[in-house]
């Protein structure tokens, strides 16, 4: 578990630590980690290969255990601004709320598959999904089982994201919507409308090391954070796209998911470590 180099959430900026350093490392007993959720700054929910959810304190202590109604493995979990868990089922293709241990089918799609999720500050969910041959792929808004917004194509009726299902996503602090597009080796991020702000592709002077974006989050200062999972480092971005500054070289392995928490400490999902 890296701190982000900030500190503690404040409408005044502070700066970056010069070295990041680890506070913890926890395992996880999977034996692929794909994503980690703050449930507060004390607790924090994962997924993995296996169909069970699992919430752990920051001691490595497993609290509790929920398995998934249809038995299939989540796709990726999400915390609500209720503090209630919601995971997607490919397989079944729908959105599932656990509330008190009780599993709830919230969405139900059609032809589309559910991958990814973020819940967001006005309490909609934000799906990133993939049509049936998984050609075709959008952004959908969601006000409990309500669509609200569908983002697919830019304002030249160009996809904006690639096909394929790895598109984890997150909502910045001013409303964008940002995606990290791995079939793409790029970061899209769309204002909250769903108009294109801009698309960050890598740091300009990398140009041996291909950018390989897995997860993504953002912080109180709205930074942009982006797991590069061949290169094991965090790109750090500013909320428009200027990179500033990467965190590597403390012992990152295969960093996968990612969330902060309310004092912007970073958690990261080591795909094959299994650990946080």
């Amino acid at each position: 578990m890296n701190p982000v180099p900030s500190t503690v959430c404040s409408p005044l900026f502070r700066p970056f630590l010069d070295v990041p350093y680890r506070i913890a490392e926890n395992y996880t007993e999977y034996e692929e980690l794909c994503s980690v959720r703050c449930l507060n700054d004390e607790v924090v929910w994962t997924c993995g290969d296996n169909n069970i959810m699992k919430i752990f304190n920051l001691q490595g202590e497993l609290l509790t255990s929920i398995q998934t109604e249809s038995g299939n493995d989540p796709q990726d979990i999400t915390v609500t601004r209720d503090g209630d868990l919601v995971y997607t089922d490919t397989d079944n293709k729908t959105v599932n709320l656990v509330k008190n241990k009780h599993i709830e089918i919230i969405i139900i799609l059609q032809g589309w598959k559910p991958f990814h999720l973020c819940s967001t500050s006005s309490g909609d969910l934000l799906v990133f999904m993939c049509s049936g041959d998984e050609t075709q792929t959008k952004v959908v808004r969601y006000s409990g089982s309500t669509e609200k917004q569908s983002i697919q194509f830019d304002d030249q009726g160009r996809p904006l994201y690639s096909s394929g299902n790895i598109k984890y996503l997150s909502e910045n602090r001013n409303l964008d919507i940002c995606v990290a597009d791995n079939g793409a080796s790029a970061v899209v991020v769309v204002n909250q409308s769903g108009k294109l702000r801009f698309r960050y592709t890598g740091h300009p002077s990398d140009t041996k090391e291909s950018f390989n974006p897995v997860g993504i989050t953002t912080d109180s200062q709205s930074h942009i954070l982006i797991a590069d999972f061949q290169n094991a480092r965090i790109h750090i971005l500013d909320q428009d796209g200027q990179f500033l500054r990467y965190i590597w070289k403390c012992r990152l392995r295969e960093p996968w998911g990612l969330c902060v928490d309310s004092r912007d400490n970073l958690f990261v999902a080591e795909y094959f470590t299994r650990s946080i």
